[in-house]
């Protein structure tokens, strides 16, 4: 079964006055929905859009896998544990909150910042907080976290090229970019779909390229 979500429908956040601008693909803070709270693991698929100069306050996390793809733009990041770093475009960042953790999220750059950020429930609770950063990941190159039992596929196709999408029990599927085909689905760029049982399907790029992330959850 696919479940599509359009980019219009999001929940919309953030403090716009402050130059930050939040879509929320589930329910998120005071937009309480409680028949949208997680699809398998995830438990969030947000796309923030930061303006120069503007960010997220120190603030807290626990018990949640946190992964940020940067769709443009630059996002500097430091945390409690002292990692500090800057994510680009092709980089996958993952914060792994555990017992609890504290970090900072900016664009510090001179262009609007673009990210998706997607959280994920670990398989056991508390535990040390880690921090990891792949800088420029290959495409098709699936990126592993056991921590939620669930794999990253990033998918960057041509004008009409397929991608297979796995065969497993549950897969989300969000395009950043781009137009691409899903079974008889059509979805643009904020689009999600919520597969379960997939089997045999595959991802198509429309009339130009397409950027999307799959995640293929156990």
């Amino acid at each position: 079964m696919i479940d599509v979500r359009r980019s219009a429908d999001r929940y919309r956040g953030g403090a716009p006055g402050s130059g930050i601008e939040s879509l929320h693909a589930f329910s998120f803070g005071r937009h309480y929905d409680p028949d949208n709270l997680r699809f398998g693991a995830i438990l969030a698929c947000n796309e923030e859009r930061l303006r120069p100069g503007a960010g997220f306050d120190e603030h807290p996390h626990s018990h949640t896998e946190i992964v940020t793809w940067v769709v443009s733009g630059e996002l500097t990041h430091r945390d409690s544990q002292g990692h500090a770093t800057v994510v680009r475009p092709g980089d996958v960042q993952r914060l792994s909150a555990a017992g609890g953790v504290r970090h900072v999220e900016r664009n510090d750059g001179d262009e609007d910042l673009v990210f998706v950020q997607m959280w994920l429930v670990p398989l056991a609770p508390g535990g040390d907080p880690s921090y990891e950063i792949v800088h420029g990941i290959a495409d098709s190159t699936p990126y592993a976290l056991p921590e939620a039992g669930a794999m990253l596929h990033v998918r960057r196709l041509s004008a009409g090229e397929r991608s297979a999408v796995p065969d497993a029990a549950a897969v989300y599927v969000h395009v950043v970019r781009g137009e691409v085909r899903l079974g008889k689905a059509e979805l643009g760029p904020g689009d999600s779909a919520r597969i379960t049982d997939a089997e045999h399907l595959e991802l198509t790029a429309g009339a130009g390229a397409a950027e999307v992330l799959v995640w293929e959850l156990g």
